[in-house]
């Protein structure tokens, strides 16, 4: 009977790896021909099914290296550290040191003065699903001032600023996309944890999942990609400061499955957290939103994604709990409509 039983579960391994290779190859078919026409952008490609990880990745290192992009190449994942920073929150709430509807007063740090207009108003979810109606960093104005390093000029001052000036929330409740919201949810983390971000990041993600290529402050490594403007310029990677929660991360297409990997077991930490970030928090007429996450529904499918943009490189990461499947697309090249062409051949014509 053991022997059956054994039998019977290599049988399933065999089946289920077969058929995520085949589902694999169609991606790789994808990836290859877009890159076959865009060979000045390199692309490293993760992708689990069942617990199976696969890879495929076109391009050189940088112009001067003949050092191929791999699974193990750095990017700036940009954005995409905002559902870091969401399932850290979605970890403060499975520990019960927060709930997601308490509201912000309380959790953040002392310098910030809240006008009577805005107290017990905004609460965590807000910030969260990009729904609190405060004012934003003028990015386009930083973009000036440095194109290279624009966040350099965000100081604490600059932040504190901002949340102590503002009178109204003019558009509470409605979608308005937000770095200071994610900014402000990982102070609230600091406050929660008594330590700094970089830390709590390491210490509840990088560190139990041994995503040991992941990177913040420090990535001067050997095996970085060069990262490339729209117009095919060398951009340097951010030095990210007190905005940090919003964009800090560096990675790379391996590290970034192990990450899915625990996403999609409702086991783990990181998929509980996860399961919290997935609710969804706002609704209009164009968009459903968890914490930090896109939400796409159809008839059949619910998939949670989010992009990421730097300066100069494009990424994006989804998944589907229900069919136990996820991918990460990391592009050299800041490139959104590239990076959103892939998603819409790979999710509509092999993964839907």
């Amino acid at each position: 009977m053991k022997t059956s039983f054994k039998l019977l579960a290599a049988l399933l391994f065999i089946s289920n790896f077969s058929f995520g290779q085949g589902i694999f190859k169609k991606i790789d078919s994808i990836i290859k021909d877009n890159y076959q026409k865009n060979p000045n952008v390199g692309i490293s490609v993760g992708f689990i099914q069942n617990k199976e990880a696969y890879y495929t990745a076109y391009g050189n290192l940088n112009a001067t290296s003949q050092a191929k992009i791999d699974k193990n190449s750095i990017f700036e994942i940009a954005s995409i550290t905002k559902i870091l920073t969401s399932n850290l929150i979605g970890q403060a709430v499975v520990e019960h040191k927060i709930k997601t509807d308490d509201f912000i007063d309380g959790f953040l740090p002392k310098a910030y003065v809240l006008h009577p207009n805005l107290k017990n108003k905004i609460k965590i979810s807000d910030l969260g699903s990009h729904q609190s109606g405060l004012p934003d960093i003028d990015f386009a104005k930083l973009i000036e001032l440095n194109p290279q390093q624009p966040v350099s000029n965000v100081t604490q001052e600059t932040l504190t600023a901002i949340i102590n000036n503002c009178t109204e929330l003019k558009d509470y409740g409605k979608f308005r996309y937000s770095t200071i919201g994610y900014t402000l949810l990982g102070q609230i983390l600091e406050t929660v944890y008594g330590k700094s971000y970089d830390q709590i990041i390491r210490e509840k993600i990088f560190q139990p999942l041994k995503m040991t290529s992941t990177l913040t402050k420090d990535f001067n490594v050997k095996n970085i990609t060069t990262a490339h403007n729209p117009e095919g310029g060398i951009q340097e990677f951010f030095n990210w400061n007190v905005t940090a929660p919003a964009g800090l991360v560096k990675s790379n297409a391996a590290d970034m499955v192990t990450y899915l990997k625990a996403v999609l077991n409702k086991e783990t930490t990181v998929g509980k957290a996860s399961i919290i970030a997935e609710k969804i928090y706002y609704k209009d007429d164009k968009r459903e939103m968890g914490l930090g996450f896109n939400v796409m529904v159809d008839d059949q499918n619910t998939v949670y994604l989010k992009s990421g943009d730097s300066m100069g490189q494009s990424s994006i990461i989804f998944y589907n709990r229900a069919k136990n499947w996820g991918a990460i697309i990391l592009l050299d090249q800041r490139n959104s409509k590239m990076r959103q062409d892939l998603l819409n051949k790979i999710y509509g014509t092999v993964l839907k």
